[in-house]
């Protein structure tokens, strides 16, 4: 069926989100959960919030001098697209997710960060941009940038591969109603364990993989709830992720303009931030 005429998809006010291009940063901090999105401002010199429609509420304002947006994503792969390609669309492009995640492998405790290197693309969402073995890898510069940020706030945290479901019960092995198991959900965890995938989400591998397809820069940290291992749950770290993010977009922004003052295309480890 074609499009309708009438459709416009980068109209100044995007249809989702309802911002238009003067409302966000450069770079945008994604939670999914909309309650997330004031926890992560407080850590901000100031904000403003610039839209809330459906599960996308937007506040921009400033950490440490560095202009910064948040905009939550709601759950799954699908509504996170949404955000990525309508933020894209009036100017936005960094994009860092912010999340919490199940760990699993030993010696990653609940309260930990995860800062993802690439997504392992069990979801489907990326499947419509792109086949299946194109790598869902996160930005060399963001990944740095939050490694800088949390090992200067001295939180424990953890790198790696990332794997993200479409489904919070069957797709992570988990059972379903009246015990429902899925198709090889036996096994899905220990096979994980057993190729260093460090933990599961449900957003990051969309989130990377439309980034890359666009030429934008996306990384994830996120803080572990649960550990599948050791069965620990408990509710830990979301201030450390939201602080470790904001952080990083304050380097980022140092690293962009170091790049401008040496000439450098990409930053790396030889161009100093001091």
């Amino acid at each position: 069926m074609p499009a309708d005429d009438s459709e416009d998809p980068n109209a100044d006010e995007q249809y989702h989100i309802e911002v238009g291009p003067d409302d966000v940063a450069p770079s945008v901090l994604l939670p999914g959960n909309p309650g997330r999105v004031g926890t992560i401002a407080e850590f901000w010199d100031d904000f403003e919030e610039k839209g809330n429609h459906r599960e996308y509420r937007t506040l921009t304002g400033s950490y440490d001098g560095a202009p910064i947006s948040v905009t939550s994503t709601g759950i799954g792969g699908p509504s996170a697209a949404i955000a990525v390609e309508e933020l894209a669309r009036i100017g936005a492009d960094t994009f860092i997710r912010v999340g919490s995640c199940g760990a699993i492998q030993e010696g990653m405790d609940v309260g930990d960060l995860v800062i993802t290197t690439g997504g392992v693309r069990q979801e489907g969402t990326s499947d419509e941009y792109v086949r299946e073995d194109y790598s869902a890898s996160a930005d060399h510069e963001v990944v740095c940038a939050l490694i800088a940020a949390a090992e200067r706030l001295g939180y424990d945290h953890h790198t790696g591969i990332t794997m993200s479901a479409d489904s919070f019960y069957a797709g992570q092995g988990r059972p379903g109603f009246e015990g429902f198991e899925a198709a090889g959900s036996a096994d899905l965890v220990e096979e994980l364990r057993e190729a260093n995938v460090k933990n599961i989400e449900m957003e990051a591998s969309t989130i990377l993989t439309i980034a890359n397809v666009y030429g934008l820069r996306a990384g994830a940290v996120c803080s572990v709830y649960a550990n599948r291992v050791t069965g620990e749950f408990r509710t830990e770290g979301e201030g450390k992720a939201s602080e470790t993010a904001s952080l990083a977009v304050k380097l980022l922004a140092r690293m962009d303009e170091v790049k401008a003052e040496t000439g450098a295309e990409r930053w790396h480890a030889g161009l100093s931030l001091d």
